[in-house]
């Protein structure tokens, strides 16, 4: 092949308890991409629609993480890469990560895959890193794995698939305001109290053991952020009320997705997520802010073709 278009899926990161190290894909929300071989060495981004970001190639997410897989490839040539944006910079729904990853998924393709899938989420990560300061894996993790994936080592990368039970489904809303992953770290504590790290492990284990055993109870019991979500929230206008509101339409549990400002509700159930969404809308129709909202199943794929 010479050319490729993917659709790049959004994703949701941390999922509640697990900051840096959980995410899931998301199935019908994402990016699309094309990246075509080309003669001259290095990268060029030669099109981008959607969104206003840079196409400089050291400036672009895309390119970067594009750069790090030509450094460790055999190849002589270069691409070029066409970003069509479906997924809002600063959403919280890993806009960098749809970029990142499918930049260099295509590549590896067009190249007959000579790196592993870990080896992808690496050179992803260098995408990251611009984006947010910070080489974290939870957004491209499951991007390029599909499904809910953990992180259960940086140093060294160790990335584990999760199990997805068949009838969960996601309800992410967007208000309309951009909060920079960079800013919403600087925030957080470096710190936390033995208690705090207690809850939250267990509610990580409990968690996996829920989407393992598809124990959709266990996992609402499981998805609680004693750590970031109060800090964060802060963030977020109407935050607790859309919580509050999705809950008592049937979720299984809320949060923040990412860094925000977007909230996640997971549910069991295509209806029940539905009827999830219509609450979160009325909580910012009553406010004022508009908003952006999403309902979707799981994506076991990650990152694939289209025609």
């Amino acid at each position: 092949m010479e050319e490729i278009k993917v659709f790049c899926p959004a994703t949701i990161a941390n999922v509640s308890c697990g900051f840096d190290v959980l995410g899931v894909a998301l199935d019908n929300v994402g990016d699309t991409m094309v990246v075509r071989k080309t003669q001259e060495k290095g990268i060029r981004i030669t099109k981008l629609e959607g969104q206003d970001l840079p196409m400089e190639t050291l400036q672009n997410v895309a390119g970067v993480a594009g750069l790090a897989l030509l450094e460790k490839s055999d190849y002589t040539g270069g691409f070029e890469i066409e970003i069509y944006k479906k997924i809002k910079a600063g959403s919280g729904i890993g806009s960098s990560a749809a970029s990142s990853t499918g930049a260099v998924w295509a590549m590896n393709e067009l190249l007959d895959r000579p790196f592993t899938t870990l080896e992808l989420v690496k050179f992803s990560m260098e995408g990251e890193r611009l984006a947010s300061g910070v080489a974290h894996a939870d957004n491209v993790a499951p991007a390029l794995f599909g499904g809910f994936t953990l992180v259960r080592s940086y140093d060294p990368l160790d990335i584990i698939p999760i199990h997805t039970p068949s009838d969960l489904h996601a309800t992410v809303i967007h208000p309309q305001i951009e909060v920079k992953t960079s800013d919403s770290r600087k925030i957080l504590k470096t710190n936390i109290t033995l208690a705090d790290g207690i809850k939250q492990w267990g509610n990580v284990g409990g968690l996996i053991a829920g989407l393992f055993t598809e124990d959709y109870d266990l996992i609402g019991r499981s998805l609680e952020d004693h750590i970031v979500e109060p800090v964060r929230s802060i963030l977020i206008p109407g935050f607790n009320q859309v919580k509050s509101e999705a809950l008592k339409a049937g979720a299984l549990g809320c949060g923040i997705s990412g860094s925000g400002p977007s909230i996640f509700a997971f549910s069991k159930g295509i209806d029940t997520a539905n009827k999830v969404a219509t609450a979160m809308k009325e909580v910012y129709k009553n406010i004022g802010i508009d908003y952006d909202v999403h309902v979707s199943k799981i994506n076991s794929e990650g990152i694939k073709t289209i025609q």
